[in-house]
């Protein structure tokens, strides 16, 4: 079930003006028990650490899960997990967001997790309990933007991808909403001819996802767009 997709990722906020950016990259879907194996001379280029979710205090990507999970009243037990993720590339990776879907033995669902990271080495996890279409909506606890603060909430479209990803975030805020996040791309599978097509196509493509926010900010904060103090993030039960 490991694929790769090749995708579009657009914000567009609205207040207090309008700005828009659009960037292209690619993300895994993968089993985390069962990650891609690949070449030896092509591993660099796809590494999925534990470290890299959860607070990475744990020796696997599921062991993070589960503890995060358990506190909250869910046994994962012997249910299958699958993640869209960027992958460490070159020994970097930013994850902006990674989604988890988490099924019972028997395959129906059991719950999606949305893992945020911001730029300032902050994460925090979601835990949301999906409609049949994918929608589900939850409060804002993770100063994301310096140009948001933390108070409303996200509705967030997140059906398990297929041969198309299409994923949205919403921020909603005193009934607007000034911010909306997309994720789409089409499936390829995850064989080292498409990994190495498309890490050539976008090389060292996490740092491009870092550094494409961290410019945008700049001009936005060039454009005199106020910036909200960002409050101490308080670590997660189950993350330290």
């Amino acid at each position: 079930m490991n694929a790769l997709y090749p995708c579009t990722i657009r914000h567009v906020r609205t207040t207090p003006r309008r700005y828009a950016l659009r960037h292209r990259t690619y993300m895994w879907l993968i089993d985390p028990d069962r990650p891609p194996r690949l070449p030896a001379v092509l591993r660099p280029l796809a590494r999925f650490d534990a470290r890299d979710h959860f607070g990475g205090g744990v020796p696997t990507i599921r062991a993070g899960l589960e503890r995060f999970l358990a506190p909250r009243g869910i046994e994962l037990a012997d249910g299958t997990v699958t993640m869209l993720t960027h992958a460490r590339v070159l020994g970097h990776v930013f994850n902006p967001l990674t989604v988890y879907w988490c099924r019972r033995a028997d395959g129906t669902p059991l719950c999606v997790v949305a893992e945020v990271h911001n730029t300032y080495g902050e994460r925090h996890c979601y835990l949301l309990r999906p409609d049949a279409a994918g929608r589900a909506e939850t409060a804002k606890e993770l100063y994301v933007s310096p140009f948001f603060p933390v108070d409303g909430g996200y509705r967030m479209r997140l059906p398990e991808p297929g041969r198309r990803l299409d994923l949205t975030v919403q921020l909603e805020r005193a009934g607007t909403r000034p911010f909306t996040a997309t994720v789409r791309g089409t499936r390829r599978p995850a064989t080292p001819a498409s990994l190495l097509r498309v890490a050539l196509r976008h090389p060292l493509s996490t740092a491009a996802v870092s550094a494409a926010i961290r410019l945008h900010g700049i001009r936005l904060y060039l454009r005199r767009t106020p910036v909200q103090p960002r409050p101490r993030h308080r670590t997660q039960e189950g993350m330290q």
